[in-house]
C-alpha cells in the first residue's frame, strides 16, 4: 500500500528540541533539513546531530527524509554518505536535475550493499525548484525507480524565473498543474509547496484546496500548526464519504440488472466516477474514517 504522504513537516536539522519532538507533531513525513536551514558554519555540526537522532530517537510512526545539500557543493556528498548509514526513509534531493537523481541514486547502491541493507531501501524525493528541473519531472523521476515523489519548490521556482510569488500563488498554477499531472502519470507522490504563512490558517486552507484540485496528493509544512490543516483538507468529508457508499451500493444494484452504467440523483455514473468512490473509501478506511 502506498505511503501517506499527506503532510511532510521541514525541522531544521541544527535544533535538537526539535529533532526530538518532530516525531509526535502529527505529520505523515518529517524533513530534516540540513540545507536551507543551516548556515554553512554549522552544516558539519548538523550533520552529526541529525545522524544521531535517526539513530537514537523513535522516528517508527512517522516517515523519516534528510534534506541533503547539492551535490555540487562541498557538502552534498558527505550528507548521501553519512545519511545513506543510518537508513532514513529518504533523502530530498534539491535543485532536482536527471544527473543529480543518477548519482546520489548511484551512491545509494554502494553504501546499501556495504552496510547490508536491502536493495533500494532508502526511497528519493526530487525537489523540483528550478526551471530546468521543472520541464523535465519525467526524465528526474525516470532516472531511478528509487523516486517516490516530487516536492514542488515555489519559492525557488519563483526566483529563477524572475517573477514575484504571492499569497494567492497564481504564478505557480502551470509549475503545479505539470507536477501534480505527471506524476500522476508515472504513479508517484506529487506534494505542493509550503505555505509561508504560518499565522493564516484560512490561507492556508485555501492554498492547500487549490493544490489539491490540481492533483497534489499532498503539501510540504513549515509549522506543525499547519499539519491539522492541511490534513483535513487531503481527508475525504463525511458527504464524501457517503456519496461514495450510494456510487458503490447502485453499482451493485446496477450489476445485478446487467447495467454497466446507470444514473444516480439524475447524473450518469460510470467507470471514473466508480473508481472515484473507491479511492475515497479506501481513503476513508486507511484513515479510520470509516470501517
Amino acid at each position: 500500500m502506498q505511503k501517506l504522504r499527506r503532510s511532510m513537516l521541514f525541522m531544521p536539522g541544527n535544533n535538537p528540541g526539535m529533532l526530538q519532538d518532530a516525531a509526535i507533531l502529527g505529520a505523515d513525513s518529517i524533513i530534516l533539513d540540513l540545507e536551507d536551514a543551516v548556515s554553512l558554519t554549522e552544516k558539519d555540526s548538523a550533520r552529526i546531530l541529525v545522524r544521531e537522532a535517526i539513530k537514537s530517537l523513535d522516528y517508527s510512526e512517522v516517515e523519516v527524509v534528510v534534506r541533503i545539500n547539492p551535490l555540487d557543493t562541498e557538502f552534498g556528498a558527505a550528507d548521501v554518505d553519512v545519511m545513506a548509514r543510518v537508513k532514513p526513509d529518504a533523502l530530498l534531493v534539491p535543485k532536482a536535475a536527471e544527473d543529480g537523481i543518477r548519482q546520489v541514486a548511484a551512491m545509494l547502491d554502494g553504501i546499501e550493499r556495504e552496510e547490508g541493507f536491502a536493495a533500494g531501501s532508502i526511497k528519493l524525493i526530487a525537489l523540483v525548484e528550478t526551471a530546468w528541473g521543472l520541464e523535465s519531472i519525467s526524465q528526474i523521476i525516470k532516472a531511478s525507480q528509487r523516486v517516490v515523489g516530487v516536492l514542488l519548490g515555489g519559492e525557488d521556482l519563483t526566483s529563477d524565473l524572475g517573477i514575484k510569488r504571492t499569497k494567492e500563488g497564481e504564478e505557480i498554477f502551470y509549475a503545479r498543474s505539470r507536477v501534480a499531472t505527471i506524476c500522476k502519470a508515472l504513479k508517484v507522490d506529487a506534494i505542493d509547496t509550503p505555505f509561508t504563512d504560518t499565522n493564516d490558517c484560512e490561507g492556508l486552507a485555501l492554498d492547500t484546496a487549490k493544490a489539491k484540485s490540481l492533483g497534489m496528493t499532498g503539501k510540504a509544512a513549515i509549522n506543525p500548526r499547519q499539519i491539522e490543516v492541511i490534513h483535513s483538507v487531503f481527508a475525504p468529508t463525511e458527504a464524501d464519504l457517503r456519496y461514495a457508499l450510494r456510487v458503490l451500493a447502485a453499482k451493485n444494484e446496477a450489476e445485478k440488472e446487467g447495467k454497466g452504467v446507470f444514473s444516480l440523483d439524475g447524473k450518469m455514473v460510470d467507470a471514473p466516477v466508480i473508481n472515484r468512490a473507491i479511492t475515497t473509501l479506501e481513503l476513508g478506511q486507511r484513515l479510520g474514517l470509516i470501517e
